[in-house]
């Protein structure tokens, strides 16, 4: 059988354990999610931080962030996060030297324009910026902002306004305040902001089981009738 009659019937038989209310939420929820803006956070250090933004993401519908780990580790505080990670996709890039041009270089190949927020010459509002393609939003860490490789590679650079004594946001505010705004454009400007169909699915099939209470026995219960089918 083939990966989508598996995924189908895999999806079939955990909507078993879930209540028609959950699963109402659920694609209530997956209907808003969008990947047309991803989150790119390099070397954050706090875990609150983290956690901070990602709780941000969940309530604004970024389903995936990308974590740079080149000197410092991803960490999460549930109490700040408040559980929002078992909703979300999480990327961590751990394994070079430099995490950061993989990064990067990755989400080109899969069509995203780099846009990092900065205080660069050049940086322009997040009302001016072009959100028609996709994009991923990079957010350096909290004492010296982007690397040099991020400015390096970045195509554009965003920047909040302020007007007071202070050069800069924490980095969780000023993530939540560029969510909230460009989010909110997208979903005015354009039209196929949401998942693709097999986004849909394989994230429908990941919240299923975070709704599940013992999934990986479920799962394994699964996979022994779905083996037998096939293989009379």
């Amino acid at each position: 059988m083939s990966d989508i009659a598996y995924k189908k019937a895999l999806t079939e038989y955990l909507e078993g354990f879930v209540s028609e209310r959950r699963k109402g939420r659920l694609k209530e929820v997956l209907k808003e999610r969008t990947n047309h803006m991803t989150l790119v956070l390099e070397d954050v250090y706090q875990a609150h931080n983290f956690s901070a933004v990602l709780r941000s993401a969940d309530i604004f519908g970024i389903q995936t962030t990308h974590f740079i780990e080149n000197r410092n580790k991803y960490k999460i505080s549930e109490d700040v996060s408040m559980g929002s990670t078992q909703w979300l996709t999480l990327n961590r890039y751990q394994k070079f030297e430099n995490n950061t041009a993989s990064c990067l270089s990755e989400l080109k190949e899969k069509g995203y324009k780099i846009v990092a927020t900065s205080l660069h010459k050049n940086s322009i509002s997040l009302d001016e910026l072009d959100v028609s393609k996709p994009f991923a939003l990079v957010f350096g860490t909290e004492l010296t902002g982007i690397s040099k490789d991020v400015e390096d590679a970045a195509d554009e650079f965003v920047k909040l306004p302020m007007y007071g004594f202070t050069e800069s946001f924490n980095i969780s505010v000023c993530a939540a305040l560029c969510m909230h705004q460009l989010s909110s454009r997208i979903r005015k400007e354009v039209p196929d902001y949401g998942l693709n169909q097999s986004e849909k699915e394989d994230i429908y099939i990941e919240w299923l089981k975070a709704s599940i209470r013992k999934n990986d026995l479920i799962i394994k219960e699964f996979e022994a009738k779905y083996h037998a089918e096939i293989s009379n």
